[in-house]
Order: C-alpha cells, then structure tokens, then sequence
C-alpha cells in the first residue's frame, strides 16, 4: 500500500489501526452492493491523498466485520465516523459532498 489509499481494516486491526492512531482517522462503513458507498469511494480516495500524514483515511466492509459497525450503532450505509484519540468526534450517515 502506498499510503495515499485507504488503510483496509477489520474487527481485528480496528483497535490497533484506529483507536490507537497518533493521527485522526476517519473511517468509511461501506459494502459492496450498496450504490452510494461505491458514489463517495473516490472521494474517500481524494481525501486519503489529500490528508496523507494528518489524517489516517480507512475502510470497513460492513459484510465482513459485524463487531465494529454493532459497537458504534451503524444502521445505514454509507457512514463515516471520524476519531481522534480514540474517541468518536463526528458520524455522517449517507453520501455526502467532499465539503
């Protein structure tokens, strides 16, 4: 990985990726037969490019980790959920602007 992509992460590196990045993550809840996860992934892209270094971008397919998406009350998809420190500083639910 080249660092400018999204980091993959799962129910098991969640903790060490996330939680316990020196940086701020934003993670992106997707699956792949949801449409607007697939219409806001290259703005995912674009902001791990961006935020290379300031913010950690990552990744969770919902279908494949249960345990994470459960724990943070993820209902809908798309949902982005930014945190710093280990603590949740804000959740987006839906595709939204890169704004």
């Amino acid at each position: 990985m080249s660092g400018s992509e999204p980091l993959q992460v799962s129910d098991a590196t969640f903790e060490e990726d996330i939680l316990k990045s020196d940086i701020p993550a934003m993670v992106d809840f997707w699956a792949a037969w949801c449409g607007p996860c697939r219409a806001i992934a290259p703005v995912v892209e674009e902001l791990a490019r961006d935020y290379q270094g300031k913010v950690k971008v990552a990744k969770m397919n919902v279908d494949e980790n249960a345990k994470t998406p459960a724990k943070y009350g993820i209902r809908a998809i798309p949902t982005l959920i930014i945190f710093k420190g280990g603590q949740v500083l804000e959740q987006i639910t839906g595709a939204v602007s890169r704004s």
